[in-house]
């Protein structure tokens, strides 16, 4: 028998079965979208830290950081350019703290579990900086309950913040998750800029804002989305947003392009999984093609996917 009829019996039996595609094609050690080429500290073995004073010294200093352990009350610690914070093992984390990536470039977090921010703050704020990668971390406070405004957001940008990747990371437990353009007011900052890639990311029980953009430009494939509150992705202020190979569930207002701006946002939706809780309502189609190549996986069989391999201790350090 011939290689391509055995091929063809094959993808034959494959289309047959229910059972959720659960083989991962993307590789979860790689960058990809518009944060490539940012390289961070480098290469190099770089310092460990294992206190929230070693960390605020070795964060001035940039380069390669090894956070050990669960590191509490750091408050919000500013990063300089040419930084990589690197979660040790799958235990290590930063608890009531966050960092601030203002006005810099090149830094790359990765493997690190942020919970608790500090009041008001972000766990992660990208103010008006350019080539970040967030990678396989896991961000929640202390769910949908209390004060919506006593904690930010889990992982935010603003002020013409440019060239970022968010990927292979656990969202849940919050109201508000992802923030990109903090204003209706700010187009002569934004417009033009705010390219942000999501992919391979978990989202759950977060109330909106998965993420919301205003002005910008975002790529959104191969995530989850179950059980969230309001409302899912979120484009406003004449965003360019495509979705694709995405599963849906108990995600109201899955993709919406009229919710809460003075100015409606644009979308593209394909290949997505929307269950009978999670439509879409998309009132201005989008034209986004983006410049770089991609691994999707499939929407059948992303939940699984991200739930193995997204989050810490996946790529350890």
């Amino acid at each position: 028998m011939h290689f391509s009829t055995i091929t063809a019996l094959l993808s034959a039996a494959s289309l047959a079965t229910s059972t959720p595609i659960t083989r991962r094609a993307a590789t979860v050690d790689e960058l990809v979208g518009y944060a490539a080429g940012t390289t961070g500290g480098g290469s190099g073995s770089g310092t460990t830290v294992s206190s929230c004073s070693e960390l605020t010294a070795a964060a001035k200093n940039g380069g390669v950081i090894k956070v050990k352990g669960n590191l509490k009350g750091c408050g919000i610690v500013k990063l300089v350019s040419n930084t990589s914070v690197l979660g040790v093992g799958s235990d290590a984390g930063i608890e009531e703290g966050g960092f601030k990536i203002r006005k810099i470039e090149n830094v790359i977090v990765r493997n690190l579990k942020f919970t608790k921010s500090p009041e008001g703050m972000d766990l992660i704020d990208i103010d008006a900086a350019t080539n970040v990668w967030i990678d396989h971390n896991d961000f929640s406070n202390v769910g949908i309950t209390g004060d919506k405004d006593f904690y930010d957001g889990l992982l935010d940008a603003k002020h013409g913040a440019d060239s970022l990747t968010f990927s292979w990371n656990k969202f849940h437990d919050h109201w508000k998750a992802s923030l990109i353009g903090h204003s209706d007011s700010n187009a002569s900052e934004d417009k033009g800029k705010l390219r942000v890639t999501y992919h391979h990311n978990h989202w759950t029980n977060v109330n909106s804002r998965l993420p919301s953009i205003r002005f910008g430009t975002a790529h959104i494939y191969s995530s989850c989305y179950e059980d969230n509150g309001v409302s899912g992705i979120n484009s406003r202020m004449g965003a360019q947003v495509l979705v694709e190979a995405s599963d849906f569930k108990g995600t109201k207002r899955a993709i919406v392009t009229d919710l809460d701006s003075k100015e409606e946002g644009f979308a593209v939706e394909k290949d997505n999984l929307f269950d009978g809780a999670s439509k879409p309502e998309i009132t201005q189609q989008g034209s986004l093609e983006v410049p770089y190549k991609y691994t999707i996986d499939a929407a059948e069989g992303i939940c699984a996917i991200v739930k193995k391999s997204a989050g810490v201790g996946v790529v350890t350090f």
